[in-house]
């Protein structure tokens, strides 16, 4: 396993041959509170990782034993004038963003805090992965604002416009087992196996087609709340874009031959 930082606050570690990356959030002493600078690291880390043609998978995990991610810095933010905030904006903005449209499958391993922005990095996952100490929530407007980092968008597309009406008018916390109910989570693990258990389930995925990964994940987010005819369409263009690939033909090859397949990747 290689470890690479990006700033202070985020470590990327790859397993697995470089194929599964973990971006580890880790700023301890303020539970993962995304501050300016980490914001910057957390966009920085997507780029680098969404060029990195070996990566299959990426993990986003927590260094801090009982948060995963407690939200914007709002320490800092109090501390910034109006223009501040403004030019500040575009770089949190760079940090969901960044995870949102990484090109690889995504899952989150959650545990204790994931608030607000730290709920918002989990949402921008293709999968979350919890365990029994979880405590998510958009509790934005208790403090005068709104989810600003993709959750009022992601988080009706999981679990319909009325749940996330009374989630984020509430701003209520929302507990493991409830979370895991309503669809505020995919999977629910025993306390401290979030992260074992979401790197399980990257080395499941990273062991199929890069090219399929892709071209799958990239028909998922394109398709999504488009009229069946468009989406269709969607999927034909992606299907498009592997079925003459390198990777269709050793997949083909390989269970034809009864053995494991070795992808090019193109």
């Amino acid at each position: 396993m290689s470890e690479e930082r990006f700033g202070e606050f985020v470590l990327v570690r790859r397993h697995e041959d470089g194929h599964v990356a973990e971006l580890a959030l880790d700023r301890p002493k303020a539970m993962n509170a995304v501050s300016t600078e980490m914001a910057r690291s957390i966009a920085g880390a997507c780029a680098a990782l969404g060029e990195d043609r070996d990566v299959r998978v990426v993990v986003l995990t927590s260094t801090h034993e009982r948060a995963f991610c407690v939200g914007a810095d709002l320490k800092e933010r109090n501390s910034l004038s109006d223009a501040e905030l403004v030019r500040q904006r575009p770089v949190a903005r760079g940090a969901y963003t960044g995870v949102l449209e990484l090109p690889v499958p995504t899952v989150a391993a959650v545990h204790g805090f994931a608030l607000g922005g730290g709920f918002e990095l989990a949402l921008s996952c293709d999968v979350i992965v919890a365990d029994g100490t979880a405590v998510v929530g958009l509790p934005e407007v208790s403090v005068g604002v709104i989810p600003g980092g993709g959750g009022t968008q992601l988080l009706p597309r999981r679990v319909g416009a009325a749940r996330a009406a009374e989630l984020i008018f509430t701003a209520r916390r929302v507990a493991a087992a409830e979370a895991r109910e309503l669809g505020l989570v995919d999977v629910l693990v025993e306390e401290g196996r979030d992260r074992e258990e979401a790197l399980t389930l990257a080395s499941r995925i990273a062991a199929n087609s890069p090219v399929g990964l892709r071209a799958a994940k990239r028909a998922l987010r394109l398709g999504h709340g488009l009229d069946l005819r468009a989406g269709l369409e969607v999927e034909d263009a992606a299907w498009r874009s592997v079925a003459f690939s390198g990777d269709r033909a050793e997949g083909v090859a390989a269970f034809n031959e009864k053995r494991k397949p070795e992808w090019p990747g193109e």
